[in-house]
């Protein structure tokens, strides 16, 4: 559903700025099933509402129960030289920090423990916080930024291209928490696909409509209601300050972009993983692991490493280059091709962490304590906050600066 806009202020009409190129458009009630996107750039702006609060409380209190058995039983195991070896979430965090890179091991414990948890924990808030009075802002504001840093498919996905490396040494089978991190999981993404934040904020905190001329209103950046600052300045819903743009958007993107760039040099010249068989030492960059699957004859999965590992994060280096040498110029052609390259990298930059996970996995299957050993190489550390740079980089950067060169001369812009 396109909402078209309407350039008389009409009674009862409920405008709204598109948080992606501040474009100002009047916007009906929406039925359950519809959702509406900006007529400029198409973005979804609002969705009908999806999932009540009660539900979400069912879902998260199921995750919650299925938490412990999927995070500490083993989800797959091996048997090597007769000795039987589980593989647990928990363990190969441990294994890592152990290891002496408490940092990497943060970041996957983040992605897969911390991120789902506070989803959930933060849902049951809403319901108890709402009932005690207590102040829901800061959790509606958060949520609306957690759904990038839960990762629980793509540890998933790490699940099998660490067994596809292991099964070279020793037989590989299902472990009995393997069922329950897969419910979890689909809970987990089936809460992020119902979980209607704007619903949740007229929910706890209605807001009269605006007064006055519509061009006047403002977007607030941090909770996406459209209308006019208090007399403290701040959204009159969220309490946070009203901005026409991000404060220092372009410094901290390129401060994120450079930092990613000079940490992807290291993380790809140097070993990321190190396996120990036959008295030998094996060293594997990222390239080499990738071109040792595919000699094994394990195409696909050798496919999927190199899209998440190498292809992805250049990708997002270019394309984020690209979009900020371009408002540096104000350039004004291809505003929407631009807009859907970012669009792309804000959605495929979370599956870099593939290798990460597969590395976690991979030593809490083979440890220092067998005949055959896997040690985290140096560079892990360097992709990791790579990774984690260019998400940030990504979610930095305003979008709406992209659209300014076209909307100074755009009589329909207003700010």
């Amino acid at each position: 559903m396109k909402i078209h806009t309407i350039s008389a202020q009409l009674p009862h009409v409920r405008y709204q700025r598109c948080s992606e190129c501040d474009y100002l458009f009047a916007l009906p009630a929406l039925l359950r099933t519809q959702t509406a996107h900006c007529p400029r750039c198409n973005a979804k702006v609002e969705k009908g509402r999806v999932c009540s609060l009660p539900r979400l409380i069912t879902i998260a209190i199921s995750i919650l129960l299925l938490m412990p058995f999927a995070y500490s039983e083993p989800l797959i195991s091996i048997r090597l030289l007769g000795t039987r070896i589980d593989a647990s979430l928990l363990e190969g965090i441990w294994q890592m920090s152990r290891q002496g890179d408490p940092v990497t091991a943060s970041m996957v414990a983040f992605c897969t423990i911390g991120a789902p948890l506070t989803l959930a924990l933060s849902i049951l808030y809403l319901h108890f916080g709402s009932k005690l009075g207590m102040n829901l802002r800061p959790v509606l504001l958060m949520l609306d930024r957690l759904k990038d840093w839960v990762m629980l498919d793509i540890y998933l996905i790490g699940m099998a291209v660490a067994s596809i490396k292991v099964k070279e040494y020793a037989d590989i089978n299902v472990g009995i928490a393997l069922t329950a991190y897969l419910m979890m999981t689909l809970m987990v993404t089936l809460t992020m696909i119902n979980l209607n934040i704007e619903q949740l904020w007229e929910e706890f905190y209605p807001q009269r409509r605006p007064k006055g001329v519509p061009s006047s209103l403002r977007l607030c950046l941090a909770c996406k209601f459209t209308g006019q600052p208090d007399e403290r300045g701040r959204c009159p819903r969220c309490h946070v300050p009203m901005r026409l743009r991000y404060k220092h958007s372009l410094q901290k993107t390129w401060a994120a972009l450079i930092a990613a760039i000079i940490f992807l040099i290291p993380a790809n010249l140097l070993p990321i993983s190190i396996i120990y068989a036959n008295g030998q030492q094996l060293k594997d960059t990222i390239f080499t692991g990738v071109v040792s699957l595919a000699t094994s004859g394990n195409v696909p999965i050798a496919a999927i490493v190199f899209i998440a590992s190498v292809l992805v994060p250049f990708t997002k280096v270019i394309v984020m280059l690209t979009l900020l040498l371009s408002i540096h110029f104000k350039a004004i052609q291809g505003l929407k091709t631009r807009i859907r390259l970012l669009r792309l990298v804000t959605w495929i930059g979370r599956w870099s962490m593939l290798d990460l996970f597969v590395i976690s996995l991979m030593m809490s299957l083979v440890n220092r304590d067998q005949l055959l050993s896997f040690t985290m190489g140096p560079a892990a550390f360097y992709f990791g906050s790579a990774v984690i740079l260019t998400i940030l980089a990504v979610e930095w950067l305003d979008s709406r600066l992209i659209w300014d060169a076209h909307a100074t001369g755009n009589a329909e812009y207003t700010d």
